[in-house]
């Protein structure tokens, strides 16, 4: 049970970083937008989605799919107001996967300094607070990763998209009116090669036991 509440936690606080590294790259690029819809702060409440932050990541996890995830209210950006219209719209998109990642690494430091400081050994107090960093861990590489995979509306189609011709970005911004289909889909198929992934990165940056 604690796990699960650990994990919904966890879970807002990432989505919450995520989207303030979005507004934040966007306001630091010249485009106020995301700042005058209240989106530059740390407030979740500010970010939170009814069915993407709440509902989906509970469906998910009583389905009992190997990935769970959730998302935000996407934050509103004017490509007009940037300064690099080119790569501007790339470096925002970028932001929030990135914020993830480094979350990540933050949580698995600290996890293996309180396992290597302690002699491997953790007391029950000291398991809780484990836990909770390494479902930080687990949570953010999770919702990185799958932000980058390029299917709209997800971060990676917005990568990608600098690097298409006219013609293929006017095909990719059309993808997004089946974004969800496509993105249950992905995770119908490819699910579990995508969680083996995630698995993979995680053996690096989680303590084999403590």
């Amino acid at each position: 049970m604690i796990e699960e509440i650990f994990y919904f936690i966890q879970l807002l606080i990432s989505i919450t970083v995520h989207e303030f590294f979005h507004s934040w790259a966007a306001d630091s690029l010249g485009d106020p937008t995301p700042r005058l819809a209240g989106r530059l702060t740390l407030n979740p409440l500010a970010h939170i989605d009814f069915f993407w932050t709440i509902l989906l990541p509970i469906l998910l996890r009583i389905s009992g799919s190997p990935v769970v995830f959730g998302a935000a209210k996407p934050v509103p950006f004017n490509p007009h107001f940037l300064k690099d219209k080119k790569w501007g719209p790339f470096i925002i998109a970028l932001a929030g996967p990135l914020s993830n990642f480094i979350l990540a690494i933050v949580f698995s430091f600290s996890l293996k300094m309180l396992v290597y400081f302690n002699g491997g050994f953790l007391n029950s107090s000291l398991r809780i607070i484990a836990l909770f960093l390494e479902v930080g861990v687990m949570v953010n590489v999770i919702l990185g990763m799958f932000n980058l995979i390029p299917i709209p509306p997800l971060d990676g189609s917005k990568i990608l998209y600098v690097f298409l011709s006219s013609s293929g970005r006017i095909q990719l911004a059309e993808l997004e009116r089946v974004g969800f289909v496509l993105v249950a889909l992905f995770l119908f198929f490819a699910g579990e090669t995508f969680w083996n992934v995630v698995e993979y990165v995680l053996s690096y940056l989680l303590p084999r036991s403590f």
